[in-house]
């Protein structure tokens, strides 16, 4: 590898950081003979960037120039940084070196659209059809789909990659028109169902002949800005939970805005990510994902914004303070799944459990019930202490909320003594 190459390798990684959609494997394809790498199981190796974030991929684009100018995007046309554009063979040759030397278990592609996003998805494909087909490289690869790229290279992406994504970016299409002028959510939608198509017949296909090639077996991904625009939790979840339904989408990731270009008017002006935020919607997320919640319900009309004081489940606890008490011994696991302090695992353990013999708090600590949010929403063996009606939701919240002081205060106020005037 020369010098050259890893400068611009510099470049493009740094310019390919702020993509947080880059999962890693969810494929269960081993090495064979006469491959290199595999991407197998549910997770790979990691590494660190300077940012922070854990990743295990080459994260790289292929090139930051970019046609589009998005207020939100460091790469945007009208920015003045320091460009660069890697060739399909440099970036091919950089993955295998990289791998061989034990740097990376994969590749994490995207790119700034040039020319026109049909061309761009082309050098794109080139690069992954090269590494499975001439280098027989066997480990992960996530590829970013162009918005407006057209079917039939979105078809031959997904026969060698194993995850592809289409980031929505911007939640309500005026805001994405406001900041985005050039984008809009259908040139975005249909690369997303191209996928869904494609994971369809794969999925048929494979039913009648077993060894079909697998079209993206880990699924499609997207990305959403949160606090670029005035776009709401409700209307990010309600949406999150529309790609879920309709589209069949893997995950979605919530990305906290990154004030990159302060000078544009369009963009609120931050000093830094709202990261409790992001860190709420993908509770949220989860719950959606794994315990049943729909989406009107961890968010209404009411409160469009979600509680950055609480967790989503003991928000909407709070709300319905007429679901509880739970009787941890009586209640089916739907419910039990919805108390707070209460996870996927955990339900399962207590619903086991109980076929043994009654449960208390002391049993419901051991299999790893938080107790400090659990016992004012349950009843269980020994009598009812104080629960969220006859405390007030008000009070539990204050209860919840209230800091513990930290051991150097406790102890500051030990050494405080009152004398009498």
């Amino acid at each position: 590898m020369n010098e050259r190459i890893l400068e611009k390798l510099t470049t493009l990684a740094e310019s390919a950081k702020y993509d947080v959609s880059c999962a890693s494997s969810g494929t269960t394809r081993k090495n064979k003979p006469g491959t290199v790498g595999s991407a197998h199981g549910w997770g790979i190796c990691h590494s660190f960037t300077a940012d922070g974030r854990c990743v295990s991929l080459l994260k790289v684009m292929l090139t930051n120039h970019c046609i589009y100018d998005c207020a939100y995007c460091i790469n945007r046309r009208s920015n003045d940084i320091k460009r660069a554009a890697l060739t399909p063979a440099e970036l091919v040759e950089l993955t295998i070196e990289f791998y061989r030397r034990n740097y990376i278990e994969g590749l994490f592609l995207s790119s700034g659209v040039i020319n026109n996003p049909d061309y761009t998805m082309e050098r794109m494909v080139r690069v992954i059809k090269d590494l499975r087909t001439v280098h027989k490289f066997n480990g992960y690869i996530h590829m970013k789909s162009i918005p407006g790229a057209s079917r039939e290279l979105v078809a031959e992406a997904g026969l060698y990659a194993d995850r592809m994504s289409v980031n929505l970016e911007i939640a309500r299409e005026t805001n994405l028109k406001l900041l985005a002028p050039e984008k809009d959510h259908e040139s975005v939608y249909k690369p997303m169902s191209f996928i869904q198509q494609g994971l369809l017949a794969s999925a048929e296909e494979r039913r009648t002949i077993r060894h079909a090639p697998r079209f993206v077996p880990a699924g499609q991904s997207t990305q959403m800005i949160v606090g670029a625009t005035n776009d709401t939790d409700r209307e990010m979840l309600l949406l999150s939970s529309m790609l879920y339904r309709v589209q069949g989408m893997k995950r979605v990731y919530y990305s906290g805005y990154i004030p990159v270009n302060d000078y544009d008017n369009r963009l609120p002006a931050v000093t830094q990510a709202p990261l409790v935020r992001e860190n709420r919607l993908y509770q949220s997320d989860w719950l959606m994902r794994f315990y049943g919640f729909r989406a009107e319900e961890i968010v209404d009309d009411g409160s469009p914004n979600l509680d950055l004081e609480v967790d989503p489940k003991l928000g909407w606890a709070l709300r319905h303070p007429e679901c509880f008490p739970v009787d941890i011994n009586k209640a089916d696991y739907s419910t039990i799944l919805r108390v707070p302090g209460i996870g996927v695992k955990s339900a399962k353990l207590i619903v086991a459990s109980r076929r043994h013999g009654r449960l208390s708090s002391y049993g419901l600590k051991k299999i790893g019930v938080v107790m400090k949010k659990a016992q004012y929403f349950i009843t269980c063996n020994e009598l009812p202490g104080q629960t969220i009606n006859e405390l007030k939701p008000e009070n539990v919240r204050r209860i919840l909320t209230s800091k513990k002081p930290t051991r150097k205060e406790m102890a500051r106020n030990q050494l405080v003594f009152l004398f009498p005037d």
